[in-house]
C-alpha cells in the first residue's frame, strides 16, 4: 500500500517525519496481527483502489468511452462515475471521515478548480459531489459527479483519510490518473446536443467522408477521424500544452475551440501542421497523401511539438475535427463550394478586365476557393445574445489573422445567417465566404474601373456535410443563407452592411446576350469537348468577340497553367442560341480546369461573361480483403460489402491494394499508404516507378483490435498523380 503520513504536529521537521512514518508502519502491521484486538481502536486506512476503468465496466460503459485505446479511467463530466475504495476495516460514516482528491497541473488550487476534494457524505460537498452508493464488508463503491464546467484534462487522484495522528494519504499512483472531457449527453454542460444519431455521428464516428471537386460535380474521399486510437487524447491535450493555454480556460469550449484552430497551422505559434499549396512535396507528406488524423497528431506529440508536413484546408479540418471529437465536443467537417477569398475585407470578388473583355490576371487580387473545408463544433454561447448558440464556424486553415493570429472562430451559424456579423469571432470573415458577389469591372485606358456585370449567386453555391449515421451527403446551405433574391436574404445583406460589410451598389442593365459553358465529365488525360452557348434575346443580329481562358487551377483557384486561349468571334441570330464547341486537347497536369468566357457585343458594347470549373477525375484505387479461410471481398469504389466469412477480433486477415496505371508515361516515387480505425494502423508503401499499364498489388496482414463496422482505406500519390483512393468496408464479429 502507498501511503503519506501528514502529522500536522512535526511538519516542521522532515527528519522526524520519515522516521516516525516508518516506524508507525511497523507498529501498525504488529498490532494488526494481535487476536481479540479492539476494532474501534484501528483507524481507518486504505489498502487498495480500483477506478473500475475496464472497457465493460460501468464507467466507461455509460460515459460512452469504451472505445478509447487507453488503460486509464476516462469520463465526461456531469455525469457520476463510481470508484471502489477498499479499506482495512469496514466504513464507519458517523466516525471515519475521508475524501478522494483530484488534482491538475503543476500547482493544484481549491480556488483555481485544479485541485477538488470530493466528500462522501451530503453533509460536506465541494463542487464535485460525492456519495456512498454500496458498502460491502471492507471495499466503499464512491459515486463522484464533476462539475458541469470543470476543467477538460488529465487529473491525478488520492484517497485521503483522517486519523488521530494526522491525515494519512496515498501516494502518487499513475494507474489512478483519469482523463475528464466534455459530455454531450449531459443537459448541463455547454456542449449537450439532444439528438442521439447526432451524438453517435458527432463525437463517436471515426469515419469520415470529406467532400470536394465542383458543386455540380462532387468528389468524395473518406477519413479516419480516429479520435479513440492509442495516444490520440495524450496528443490533443498535449496541445493546449504546448499553446500555454492556462488550466482555467479548459473547461470552456468557445475558448478551446478558438485556440486550437490557431493550434491546428503552425503560421505564428508552432502549431500541428504547415500549409503548402506550391506543389513540392519534397520535405513532407503531400497533402492529398494523408488517409487519416492519427498520424499526424501521433507525430506532433511524440516529436515535442514540432510541426508536420504538409497540410492543405481539408487536412486542416479533419485534424481539428478528431481534436473536438476526441475532447467529447460535437464536431463535423463541411465544405462551402465557391469559397470568397476577399483580400479587401469587403464583400465582393473583384474580376478585372482589359478594355477588350479580356481577364486581366494581374490586376485581378481577390480569389475564389473551388470549395474550402472548415468545421462547425456545437455548444452554448454565453457570451452571446440568446439563440446563437449551436453550430459554431471553426477555420484552422491560415487565411487571415484575428486579433493577432492566424485563426477563425468559432463563429455562430446562426449570426452568420442572419447578418450579425459584429459577434465574435470572425463573423464577418466566413459571412463574406458564402455571400460574396463576384463583379466584373472593366479597365479602359485611362484606367478607370466601371463594373459591367454583376454575380451575386456564384459563392457560397453550397455547403455540404456528411449525413447522420450513413454515407449520404447533407446540404445544410440553408443554415448559412436564405434563399439567394429572397426578401430575407435582402434584409440580412442590409444588416451586414451596417455592421461594415460593403457591396457592389452599382446598377448593371441586363444585357441582351448571354453566354453559358456546358457541364460536362473529364477524366484524367482525355481530350474532350468544351461547348459555349450563346443567346441572343434581341431581334437584331449580334456579333461577339470572345475570349476563352482555361487553366489548371488549384482547389484555392489560383492557376498553375493556362492549358488554353481562344479567340473566336461569334455571330447569334436574333431570337435565336448557338453553340460553339471547340476541341481541348487536355495537359496531364494536377487540378481543376477553370474556363472563363468574356467577350464584347460589337453592336451594343455590351460585356458577357461566363465561368465553369471542371473537375477532373482521377482513377481510382481496389481494395479487397481476404479473410484466413480464403474468402473474398472486392469493391469497385462504386459501393461497399462486408467481408464473408464472418472476421473475428484477432483473427488474421489480409488486405491488398491494387492499381494500375492507365497513362503512357511512368510514375515515379509512388507512395501507397493504409489504415483502417480499430483495425490497422498506418501502413505505407514506396514504389521507385510504375510504368505505362502497369499494375501493382501490395498485400498487408492485420488482426482486427475491435468488433463492429469500419473501413479501410488507401491513398495512392506521387508527382505526377494525386488524389487516387480506395476503400472497403468491413464487418468484425466479436
Amino acid at each position: 500500500m502507498k501511503i503519506n503520513n501528514n502529522n500536522n504536529n512535526n511538519n516542521n521537521n522532515n527528519t522526524y517525519i520519515h522516521t516516525y512514518i516508518h516506524t508507525y508502519i511497523y507498529i501498525y502491521i504488529y498490532i494488526y496481527t494481535l487476536p481479540g484486538l479492539n476494532e474501534n481502536l484501528i483507524y481507518l486506512d486504505i489498502w487498495d483502489v480500483d477506478m473500475v476503468k475496464q472497457r465493460h465496466e460501468v464507467n466507461k460503459q455509460s460515459h460512452h468511452t469504451h472505445l478509447y485505446a487507453s488503460d486509464h479511467l476516462i469520463v465526461r463530466r456531469a455525469q457520476q462515475f463510481q470508484m471502489k475504495i477498499t479499506f482495512n476495516r469496514p466504513y464507519k460514516p458517523k466516525e471515519d471521515k475521508f475524501a478522494v482528491e483530484f488534482v491538475i497541473g503543476a500547482s493544484p488550487q481549491y480556488s483555481k478548480g485544479t485541485y477538488i476534494p470530493v466528500f462522501p457524505t451530503e453533509e460536506r460537498q465541494s463542487t464535485w459531489r460525492g456519495q456512498v452508493i454500496e458498502s460491502n464488508d471492507n471495499v466503499v463503491t464512491m459515486g463522484i459527479t464533476t462539475a458541469h464546467d470543470c476543467i477538460v484534462g488529465k487529473y491525478g487522484m488520492y484517497v485521503a483519510v483522517v486519523t488521530r495522528y494526522g491525515i494519512r494519504r496515498t501516494r502518487r499512483d499513475p494507474n489512478w490518473d483519469l482523463y475528464i472531457i466534455f459530455n454531450p449527453w449531459s443537459p448541463g454542460d455547454s456542449v449537450f446536443l439532444d439528438d442521439e444519431e447526432q451524438r453517435e455521428e458527432y463525437v463517436m464516428n471515426e469515419l469520415g467522408i470529406i467532400y470536394h471537386g465542383a458543386y455540380d460535380d462532387i468528389s468524395e474521399r473518406a477519413w479516419n477521424y480516429g479520435q479513440f486510437e492509442f495516444g490520440i487524447l495524450d496528443a490533443c491535450l498535449f496541445i493546449m500544452d504546448k499553446a500555454d493555454m492556462p488550466l482555467t480556460n479548459r473547461g470552456d469550449p468557445v475558448k478551446i475551440s478558438r485556440k486550437a484552430s490557431a493550434m491546428l497551422n503552425s503560421r505564428d505559434d508552432e502549431g500541428v501542421l504547415v500549409g503548402n499549396w506550391s506543389g513540392d512535396y519534397i520535405y513532407g507528406v503531400a497533402p492529398t497523401s494523408w488517409t487519416g488524423s492519427v498520424e499526424i497528431l501521433l507525430n506532433y506529440a511524440s516529436s515535442g511539438g514540432l510541426p508536420v508536413c504538409y497540410a492543405q484546408c481539408w487536412v486542416y479540418a479533419a485534424v481539428f475535427n478528431t481534436f473536438l471529437r476526441c475532447l467529447g465536443i460535437p464536431g463535423r467537417v463541411v465544405t462551402n463550394y465557391f469559397s470568397a477569398h476577399d483580400n479587401d475585407g469587403n464583400l465582393k470578388m473583384d474580376i478585372i478586365l482589359d478594355d477588350n473583355g479580356k481577364v486581366d490576371r494581374n490586376r485581378t487580387k481577390d480569389s475564389i476557393w473551388n470549395y474550402h473545408c472548415w468545421n462547425e463544433c456545437y455548444m452554448t454561447r454565453p457570451d452571446l445574445p440568446e439563440g446563437f448558440g449551436g453550430w459554431q464556424v471553426v477555420d484552422a486553415t491560415p487565411q487571415e489573422t484575428s486579433d493577432g493570429m492566424y485563426r477563425c472562430g468559432p463563429a455562430s451559424v446562426a449570426a452568420i445567417k442572419h447578418g450579425q456579423v459584429c459577434y465574435p469571432f470572425d463573423a464577418s470573415f466566413v459571412f463574406a465566404e458564402v455571400n460574396s458577389d463576384v463583379v466584373f469591372y472593366r479597365r479602359d485606358k485611362e484606367g478607370t474601373l466601371q463594373p459591367v456585370k454583376v454575380n451575386t449567386s456564384h459563392v457560397g453555391r453550397m455547403v455540404l456535410t456528411k449525413a447522420v449515421l450513413h454515407d449520404g451527403r447533407k446540404d445544410i446551405t440553408e443554415q448559412y443563407k436564405f434563399p439567394e433574391g429572397s426578401p430575407e436574404e435582402r434584409r440580412v445583406l442590409e444588416k451586414a452592411e451596417e455592421f461594415g460589410c460593403q457591396r457592389e451598389k452599382a446598377s448593371v442593365p441586363e444585357g441582351d446576350v448571354t453566354v453559358e459553358i456546358a457541364a460536362l465529365e473529364v477524366q484524367l488525360g482525355d481530350d474532350f469537348e468544351l461547348v459555349l452557348e450563346f443567346t441572343n434575346r434581341s431581334s437584331q443580329h449580334r456579333t461577339v468577340d470572345i475570349y476563352i481562358s482555361g487553366s489548371v487551377v488549384y482547389y484555392t483557384g489560383v492557376p498553375s497553367a493556362e492549358v488554353v486561349l481562344k479567340t473566336p468571334t461569334v455571330k447569334v441570330d436574333p431570337q435565336q442560341s448557338k453553340h460553339v464547341a471547340m476541341w481541348i486537347m487536355q495537359l496531364v497536369e494536377q487540378g481543376n480546369l477553370h474556363f472563363i468566357a468574356t467577350g464584347k457585343v460589337k453592336e451594343t458594347g455590351q460585356i458577357i461573361t461566363a465561368m465553369r470549373l471542371i473537375n477532373v477525375h482521377n482513377p481510382r484505387l481496389t481494395v479487397q480483403v481476404r479473410h484466413s479461410i480464403l474468402t473474398f471481398n472486392q469493391i469497385n469504389l462504386t459501393g461497399s460489402n462486408t467481408v464473408a466469412g464472418s472476421p473475428r477480433v484477432s483473427e488474421e486477415m489480409y488486405v491488398t491494394v491494387e492499381f494500375t496505371n492507365p497513362f503512357k508515361f511512368r510514375l515515379e516515387n509512388v507512395y501507397v499508404r493504409l489504415e483502417g480505425p480499430g483495425i490497422m494502423s498506418i501502413h505505407t508503401k514506396q514504389y521507385s516507378m510504375i510504368g505505362p499499364g502497369t499494375t501493382i498489388s501490395w498485400t498487408e496482414r492485420f488482426s482486427p483490435r475491435r468488433a463492429g463496422t469500419t473501413k479501410l482505406m488507401a491513398s495512392l500519390d506521387c508527382a505526377a498523380l494525386r488524389q487516387v483512393y480506395g476503400e472497403t468496408e468491413i464487418t468484425i464479429q466479436p
